[in-house]
């Protein structure tokens, strides 16, 4: 009985699964907008920076050991043609989500120079051409994403091939044999964690932030979707109100209307100021009852007026008809106890037709979800207050397929206010689930 649908509020949303990091992700995004890094176009033009001078101080340190070390000599210019590769490569890592194709062949190309003014036996390559394969897989859908990895991959072993060491200047380092295909074999190898891999990593990493973004969409829809059915429930149960209210101000209108036209029958004859006084009362009260139909009458569901014939300003039942109610229940197989403590005394009428609401649907929420479960109803007339309360045991399998159609806890709260009363709802200990409302009464009530 704990897991009771007492209405549309009562389910939940889809969750949305936290994606892996995310607590430093969100740290780094806090850092970078603390620096004044905010927006992907700034943030990415501070990452292509960064990774140029990276690669720079990398080209920079090799070129240092062939110097000094392996004793090849690359000429001033080479070293500038070297260093202007590197950084270019780099740099167009700030254009990679708008251009990631351009930024990941371009990037290619720009290796070529490198590959032909260092000798074949030596090689160097920045970050950024794997951090633009990882941008086509993040953003690019599979086909061209393909695409755009073969074509770097053609690119850099097949052109990359003739062209190494084409440039460089004579080393003193362990050749390479001629005709032979460990360079070819090199390159094609090395095409495999430069450009294949970080694609795949990339394309792991979109494919899960696109489904997490569909998961965040149907999430808000969800809960777009219960917060209507909230309101519509809540809507529902204001018009049932209204309707209710309706009918017992009729009912009581046409009282006064019918005891008025008695008093002026049974007035004296030259008490004529009498008459015309108890006449203006009648009149009066059919105003009042016309104006009230005319009003409340608008939120009436044409459905639920029981046709032509039905009988207009009955009353609606309230805790007088409480044994009735029972009957009808255990009829249907629910064992039901009913207690009252106090001296019964008599509620305002819109309070009386809502304790009996109040009893109504929690004993058939304990039928429909709790099959079995023993009910015990509770009515304690206090001095200060009118306590109501239902609770039931744990019971069979809650039923499945039935559409919501009485108050919830929404509406019992909605009416709770409406009389000024408290409500709680929620399960028990033992698994099963209570209704307490009470509600503060003043003498006239008593």
């Amino acid at each position: 009985m704990g897991e009771q649908d007492h209405g549309p509020a009562a389910r939940t949303a889809v969750p949305v699964p936290a994606p892996p990091f995310s607590g430093a992700g969100e740290l780094a995004d806090a850092l970078l907008d603390r620096v004044g890094l905010r927006g992907r176009a700034r943030r990415d033009a501070a990452l292509a920076a960064a990774v140029a001078a990276a690669s720079v101080g990398m080209l920079w340190l090799l070129l240092f050991s062939l110097v000094h070390v392996d004793a090849v000599a690359l000429s001033a210019a080479a070293g500038a043609v070297l260093t202007a590769a590197m950084a270019a490569q780099s740099l167009l890592l700030a254009v990679r989500r708008r251009y990631p194709v351009v930024c990941l062949v371009g990037g290619t190309a720009l290796q070529l120079p490198v590959m032909a003014l260092l000798p074949p036996e030596v090689g160097v390559q920045g970050l950024a051409l794997f951090i633009a394969a990882y941008t086509c897989g993040t953003l690019l859908p599979v086909p061209r994403l393909l695409g755009a990895v073969a074509g770097a991959v053609v690119l850099y072993w097949l052109v990359g091939g003739p062209v190494q060491g084409l440039l460089a200047p004579p080393a003193d380092l362990p050749p390479v044999p001629e005709g032979s295909a460990v360079p070819w074999l090199g390159l094609l190898a090395s095409g495999v964690p430069t450009f294949v891999l970080p694609a795949l990593v990339g394309a792991y990493v979109g494919t899960r932030r696109r489904y997490l973004g569909l998961l965040r969409t149907r999430a808000a829809e969800e809960a777009r979707a219960q917060r209507e059915r909230a309101e519509s429930a809540i809507r529902a149960e204001r018009a049932r109100m209204a309707r209710e209210l309706h009918d017992i101000a009729a009912h009581h209108l046409s009282g006064m209307v019918v005891q008025a036209g008695a008093a002026e029958r049974l007035i004296g004859r030259d008490d004529e100021a009498a008459r015309e006084a108890m006449a203006w009362v009648r009149s009066q009260g059919r105003e009042t009852l016309a104006g009230l139909r005319s009003v409340v009458g608008a939120l009436r569901d044409p459905a639920e007026d029981g046709g032509a014939g039905a009988e207009q300003g009955a009353p609606v039942p309230g805790l007088a008809d409480l044994d009735r109610l029972v009957g009808a229940e255990r009829e249907l197989g629910t064992e039901i106890e009913v207690v009252r403590e106090g001296e019964p005394y008599g509620l305002a009428p819109i309070a009386d037709v809502t304790a009996y609401r109040v009893v109504q649907e929690s004993l058939t929420n304990a039928r429909d979800h709790a099959a079995g479960a023993r009910v015990r109803v509770l009515l304690r007339y206090g001095a200060e207050g009118f306590v109501l309360e239902v609770g039931n045991g744990p019971g069979g399998a809650r039923a499945t397929g039935r559409e919501h159609r009485g108050l919830g806890v929404l509406g019992m709260r909605e009416r709770a206010q409406v009389v000024g009363a408290a409500l709680e709802a929620g399960p028990t200990g033992d698994g099963g689930w209570r209704v307490r409302w009470e509600m503060p009464v003043n003498g006239g009530e008593r």
